[in-house]
């Protein structure tokens, strides 16, 4: 899937707005990662302990009698592992409590972190374009973001982003380079202060219920003094605003060099046909929660459909899908079984068969048809669909929160220690890899007639 998404190449960084910048991320030195490479496969191209105890015996010359010589390396080896459990500093003890490890070590059916193994829906695009980055440039990315990111304001952002969608904000918002930035829902201002270190002088235009300086006598938050706040009493909905009016104010006519960002918790449907009518092109939603999920009708809910390739589900308890499905659930905290997924008159779309609004205080039921004419109106706008991968693989960031069978492959693919040691990531906290829900980045543009 990944790669799928990487199928643009460039040489030489630039804005998708059409302005040249020298300051976008650029491609890891190709020496660097090679080394990293070697380094990580080295460690599990060792030579199997049959193998050296066999040579080690035909040297004795006891090959001769092939049952003695079973039985001396079976012996040989018992001796070996033996002396590493009582000698070696390196032995790996498996703690019964710790879900990763055991699913990795004994390599359980359906417990492993086998990225996209249940699907992953993908919303097709009219012309089948995709962005213009690479993976190569999302590594190069982590290694400059994690330095800014340990400089944050608000170190424990809880019910807030974590690192993974940190970083996809500021790297879409880096490479973009827009003339402006709204946001939709800031809560403490993390975000807020998020696009600021991607784009120090670019003004924001901040809609959120409440305003963070509130915050700022409980705690930490951020307050930008380059952003027009419509917060508390002055607070307007996205849906709601003139935007002609609102950007003309600060010099914008051209509105395919804005930026929007949702986090809103609201419908993505009705944001999407919002911001089409205002005439946006531009759009990253934050939480694009999986099918069964979340408090609100996400892109991702919306393409996950039968003739999707990883898209469709059956409520049958005795099918393949429900059996790994029940085993992951007990391994990865936001795994999601048959019986959650499927409501009344086996309803797997959406959440249980509904449409979840605002916050999952509006949740209204939904027929499949009317499900599947969605899908279509969203692949009839959308130019661009692109989910962020998770920053690393769950052996690398000990997350047990969502579940890999349902991601995309992480940009630090598991097993690359000594990349995700170099690029920093190894310094952050594990609890800050917890926050992933398939940040997703759009293009969009009115229908073809």
């Amino acid at each position: 899937m990944l790669d799928r998404a990487f199928s643009a190449r460039r040489t030489q960084p630039h804005s998708l707005f059409g302005v040249p910048t020298s300051s976008a991320v650029s491609d890891v030195s190709p020496d660097a990662e090679s080394a990293d490479l070697l380094a990580d496969e080295s460690k599990t191209k060792k030579p199997h302990l049959y193998v050296l105890a066999s040579n080690y015996m035909s040297g004795l010359g006891l090959v001769k009698s092939p049952c003695l010589c079973l039985s001396l390396c079976l012996l040989l080896i018992v001796f070996i592992l033996f002396s590493l459990m009582l000698n070696s500093r390196s032995f790996v003890c498996l703690s019964s409590y710790d879900p990763i490890s055991r699913a990795s070590f004994f390599g359980l059916d359906g417990l492993d972190s086998d990225f996209g193994s249940l699907g992953v829906p993908w919303c097709r695009s009219k012309q089948g374009k995709t962005v213009e980055w690479t993976s190569k440039d999302l590594v190069k990315g982590l290694e400059e973001f994690v330095p800014i990111y340990e400089t944050r304001p608000i170190k424990n952002n809880m019910h807030g982003m974590g690192f993974d969608h940190s970083f996809g904000l500021w790297f879409i918002v880096q490479w973009l380079r827009p003339d402006i930035m709204i946001e939709s829902g800031a809560f403490k201002g993390h975000s807020t202060w998020v696009m600021r270190q991607a784009m120090p002088d670019t003004p924001i235009i901040s809609l959120t219920p409440r305003h963070p300086e509130k915050y700022l006598k409980k705690g930490p938050a951020y307050v930008d003094e380059n952003c027009t706040y419509f917060a508390g009493k002055d607070f307007v909905d996205f849906g709601s605003v003139d935007w002609e009016r609102v950007l003309k104010k600060h010099g914008i006519s051209d509105f395919s060099k804005v930026l929007v960002f949702f986090d809103d918790h609201q419908n993505e449907l009705k944001r999407l046909k919002q911001a089409l009518k205002a005439g946006f092109n531009h759009l990253i939603f934050e939480d694009n929660y999986d099918t069964g999920t979340g408090d609100h009708y996400s892109l991702r809910q919306i393409c996950d459909q039968f003739y999707i390739r990883g898209g469709g589900h059956s409520c049958f308890k005795d099918s393949d899908e429900a059996r790994i499905r029940s085993k992951r659930k007990k391994f990865w905290d936001k795994a999601v079984d048959i019986d959650e997924l499927c409501g009344p008159h086996e309803a797997w779309w959406g959440v249980r068969g509904e449409l979840r609004d605002n916050f999952n205080h509006n949740n209204t039921p939904i027929s499949y048809g009317e499900h599947f004419q969605n899908s279509r109106f969203v692949e009839s706008i959308l130019d661009v669909y692109w989910e962020l991968p998770p920053a690393a693989g769950p052996s690398l960031t000990h997350q047990t929160r969502y579940d890999p069978a349902r991601a995309p492959t992480p940009i630090v693919e598991d097993g690359r220690y000594r990349m995700f040691k170099r690029l920093g990531l190894d310094r952050l906290e594990r609890s800050v890899f917890n926050g992933y829900t398939q940040m997703v980045y759009l293009q969009i543009s009115k229908p073809e007639t």
